[in-house]
């Protein structure tokens, strides 16, 4: 087959070394995170050769340590959640602390319960240590049957006249080549976005740019009670902060900041995170005596999504297709659900490859329908109307039971929820014309204050 490939410069072609035998193999899965494991898990199980490769050596440091109760049945579906149970921290619901001055709300704590959604499957969650849980992913995908393979990065795809993967090149450890033939591919690479990446498929959020500082701690002082391994999302004036209960008295936390917050940064990382939360009174408080236990990781341009999640003969899943804000914890139940749904493609295809498209199609559709309910919140969730919302829930035609329902992860398939949601939509637009004028002042009071920092 005639393929199309990007040719390396080579200084001297008859030292080259041998071109490496050619594996076949039915999927080929970029990636060892919770997508690229929950899709060849499943794939296995359908009796494919499924080959898994993985650039780094388990367990490694992830953020994103907090699922939701929708990531529950897909836990049941692979056979995992009673190890899932054993490594996690019980999470009943999240806390979403209020601040406003001169408001008959300050101060206040409100707890979205995730029993409280409609029709709850499950009305609770699980905090995880990434390094544990994709290490118990991954071993579970390679006990399934899978070729699952660490420290071996992908290095390219080559495509065939028609369009499809043709041979994947990649290398070992030792920096040995190795060639692969799938019949299908599938991108679950992360936020390295292979295919997203060499395609030009990648587009940075236009509406919605941040990065985040973050790091794990020992002694931070825990909620009381049922809510002791609640998620705290806690605003600031230039973004919000988390707070994740794992286990062993650890707790993972860090702030989501917006880009002229970080610019404002004259110190190195650590001094910059620490200085961050003691912003915030209520972090601070719960921050003192605290030890640093793990170093401080920075991200930047946290936002983006591709243009197509498919294409002949591959496909992508979780934050190799789009990323968006943590701020619900969205990003593991968006991985394995997408990993989930890809699954059902790939097998469908390589069965009955008239039916790729179509599928395909599908996919993609039930898929960013979701997805649409979770960017709208987050695009507005620090403004001055969210926050009165937030500040001051109400069960008005079950609108706050629809939002649990939203945080808990049920927005794809759940007409009772997506209808309210759209209530609850129509709700913030009445409120964002009757706080305007407020709204306004105080986007030129906050302009204000940062001109005043940058100046200075």
């Amino acid at each position: 087959m005639t393929t199309n490939r990007v040719q390396p410069e080579a200084a001297d072609n008859a030292a080259a070394p041998a071109a490496p035998a050619i594996s076949d193999t039915d999927v080929l899965v970029i990636g060892g995170g919770p997508a690229g494991s929950t899709i060849a898990t499943l794939l296995a199980r359908r009796g494919w050769r499924v080959t898994q490769l993985e650039k780094d050596r388990h367990p490694r440091f992830h953020i994103g340590e907090s699922l939701l109760p929708m990531n529950l049945p897909i836990l049941e579906h692979l056979g995992v959640l009673e190890q899932v149970r054993a490594i996690g921290v019980h999470k009943a619901g999240a806390d979403f602390p209020v601040h406003e001055s001169g408001q008959p709300w300050a101060g206040i704590t409100h707890v979205f319960r995730f029993d409280r959604a409609l029709d709850p499957k499950f009305g609770y969650a699980f905090q995880v240590r990434r390094s544990e849980f994709d290490q118990l992913l991954f071993e579970h995908a390679r006990g399934s049957g899978v070729d699952a393979r660490e420290r071996v990065r992908v290095r390219e795809v080559e495509f065939g006249r028609d369009g499809r993967p043709a041979l994947v090149h990649a290398t070992g450890p030792d920096e040995a080549p190795l060639a692969l033939r799938p019949r299908y591919v599938v991108d679950a690479s992360g936020r390295d976005t292979f295919l997203g990446n060499r395609l030009r498929l990648k587009r940075k959020s236009g509406r919605h740019q941040s990065a985040a500082i973050f790091s794990h701690f020992r002694g931070v002082q825990p909620r009381e009670g049922d809510d002791a391994g609640n998620i705290t999302i806690d605003r600031f004036e230039y973004g919000w902060y988390w707070l994740i209960p794992l286990r062993d008295d650890i707790m993972s936390v860090g702030a989501v900041c917006s880009p002229e917050y970080l610019k404002q940064r004259r110190s190195d990382n650590e001094t910059f995170l620490m200085q961050t939360l003691n912003a915030r009174g209520s972090v601070a408080r719960r921050m003192r005596g605290a030890e640093r236990v793990a170093p401080v990781h920075a991200t930047g341009n946290y936002s983006y999504g591709c243009t197509r999640m498919s294409g002949p003969g591959w496909v992508m899943a979780g934050d190799a297709y789009a990323f968006i804000d943590p701020v619900f914890s969205s990003g593991v139940f968006l991985a394995m659900l997408s990993a989930e749904q890809a699954s059902e493609v790939v097998d469908g295809a390589l069965r009955e490859p008239a039916r790729e498209r179509a599928l395909q199609k599908a996919m993609e559709k039930r898929f960013r329908r979701g997805l649409k309910h979770f960017s709208w919140f987050i695009h507005r969730f620090t403004s001055p109307v969210m926050k009165r919302l937030f500040s001051a829930p109400r069960n008005d035609f079950q609108l706050q039971q629809a939002v649990v329902s939203m945080l808990a992860g049920d927005v794809f398939d759940n007409p009772a929820v997506t209808r309210r949601l759209y209530m609850f939509r129509a709700l913030y637009a009445l409120n964002a014309i009757a706080i305007a004028p407020q709204a306004l002042a105080g986007w030129r009071e906050h302009r204000r204050r940062v001109r005043a920092t940058f100046s200075g």
